[in-house]
């Protein structure tokens, strides 16, 4: 009996050592590398719990709103910098090590020696060619997707192009309507034709740079930012120390992070994994992962309504440009009259205070919580699971695609004009609507839209509202001890009074 017992233990613990080497021979970094995720890596990872709505028969595209971020670009010239000082701290703490005639067998080779990829650039930020194919690819996709929508002559006013003034995100905008428009033209062996996109000046754009004219928001998070950099460094510090007992040599909570960053730039520009990567084991990849994750929420999120209130007149612009085309489509205007596609190229402060403002990733108590104007829990700690991830809300490229059918008449519905979602070209439920990814339109006006047009973007971002009182040193100590609590030893008390005060 106890033979037994012992060869059913032996039995277990080798399927659960197994398992666990099978996780992270399956666990791919460059998925879990938050908003400097690749498109392609993550585009068709969706929710396999939500079936899609069936397309009722005779409903067919009239109009679509897109919403993409730019495409995959180079670290920006801060960064380059960041990962030069990292060069240079690497060189002084080998060296610190071979003075104390410490054993260097456990420092990985790659490690030895050196330079950023990006040493003596002297710009950066710009989009490469990675991102260039993801929008190329993405027109594409759409025009074979929505055919009927793109097989008008082109005409500015009819397939409306806006970006915003900023080099990367035109040049997504001018690869996005290469692949859009391929062959429809007669410039070069590609058949291409030119096509136009407008852009508005940074300082007044309250459409796609609505966090760069608002007024409280860039107080808000001048203030929060330096909070929000506090409650990670707890978990910065953890795995500071795991390097450091691992590697043997004194790694600080900014090699951590500058480590963290390489490792994220290696893998989605270079398609690297396994030097910065490498350091770290899965689950502190998922930690990191997490950190990023959760400054996301609170800075460009859920956390705050201001982060996505103020993208009200997006949302406005968005609704107006549906009405519009049902006013056509009710007045039969001809074919060429009139606008069959509003695209935007735009950023991660973009996509991700839109997101929001549909109410994704939400569970439908979540959405009632906001429409009440409760706040949030934050996303949960890993292992736990949680929907709100970087690397799906806002990865390079992602989008959001509103597309407006029309339908023929159904005693079921009052409706003939439903609302489809697509978040990354997916269906995606809309917990406004009862977690369709259908809406009927007007249903898609009063229960999603409608709550926040309530709040006029001037009132919002310049008038002295939404601001938050400065808390006391102290106070600000308590709190991320309570919230390191709640984290380790969850509580709803801790929880509600955690984020009533975020």
């Amino acid at each position: 009996m106890e033979r037994a017992m012992v060869v059913g233990l032996v039995i277990v613990l080798s399927v659960l050592v197994h398992s666990d080497a099978a996780g992270e021979e399956c666990f791919d970094v460059r998925q879990h590398i938050s908003t400097v995720t690749r498109y392609g890596v993550v585009k068709d990872v969706a929710d396999n719990s939500f079936v899609a709505s069936e397309i009722p028969n005779g409903c067919t595209p009239i109009h679509l709103n897109l919403v993409s971020r730019h495409g995959t670009r180079s670290p920006t010239k801060k960064r380059i910098r960041e990962l030069d000082n990292l060069a240079a701290h690497l060189e002084l703490l080998l060296k610190d090590a071979e003075e104390q005639k410490l054993s260097l067998q456990k420092i990985p080779t790659w490690l030895r020696n050196w330079k950023s990829p990006w040493k003596g650039k002297v710009k950066g930020g710009e989009l490469i060619s990675k991102g260039e194919d993801e929008l190329y690819d993405l027109g594409t996709r759409i025009r074979e997707k929505f055919s009927d929508l793109f097989n008008d002559e082109y005409h500015p006013d009819v397939y409306t192009m806006k970006a915003t003034q900023v080099p990367r995100a035109s040049a997504s905008a001018v690869a996005f309507g290469m692949g859009l428009f391929s062959g429809r033209g007669s410039l070069g062996p590609g058949h291409h034709r030119a096509f136009a996109v407008s852009t508005e000046s940074r300082a007044s754009d309250i459409f796609l740079r609505f966090h760069d004219c608002c007024e409280n928001y860039k107080d808000f998070r001048k203030r929060q930012e330096p909070f929000v950099h506090k409650l990670k460094e707890p978990f910065f510090d953890e795995i500071t120390s795991a390097l450091v007992r691992r590697y043997e040599l004194n790694f600080t909570r900014q090699d951590t992070s500058s480590l963290w960053f390489l490792c994220k730039q290696e893998a989605s520009l270079l398609d690297i994994t396994d030097q910065a990567c490498g350091l770290f084991s899965p689950s502190e990849v998922a930690l990191l992962e997490w950190t990023d994750d959760l400054e996301v929420f609170i800075l460009k999120g859920y956390g705050k309504s201001l982060n996505y209130r103020m993208g009200v007149p997006l949302l406005e612009d968005v609704v107006q440009s549906m009405e519009q085309a049902i006013q056509a489509k009710e007045e039969n205007h001809p074919p060429g009259s009139y606008e069959k596609a509003r695209l935007r190229f735009a950023h991660a402060e973009t996509v991700v205070p839109f997101s929001c403002l549909l109410g994704l990733f939400l569970e439908k108590s979540e959405f009632q919580q906001i429409q009440r104007e409760q706040p949030l829990q934050l996303p949960p700690k890993p292992p736990q699971k949680r929907k709100w991830r970087g690397s799906t809300v806002a990865p390079f490229a992602g989008n959001n695609m509103l597309v407006l059918y029309s339908c023929p008449s159904n005693a079921n519905t009052s409706s003939n004009y439903f609302v489809q979602v697509l978040h990354n070209e997916h269906p995606i439920p809309m917990p406004g609507c009862d977690g369709s990814d259908f809406c009927p339109f007007e249903d898609f006006k009063e229960r999603i839209v409608a709550p926040h047009l309530k709040h006029d973007y001037d009132t919002v971002c310049n008038a002295n509202v939404e601001t938050e009182v400065q808390m006391p040193a102290t106070s600000k100590l308590s709190l991320l001890f309570r919230w390191l609590l709640s984290i380790f030893s969850p509580g709803k008390d801790d929880k509600r009074s955690q984020k009533d005060e975020l």
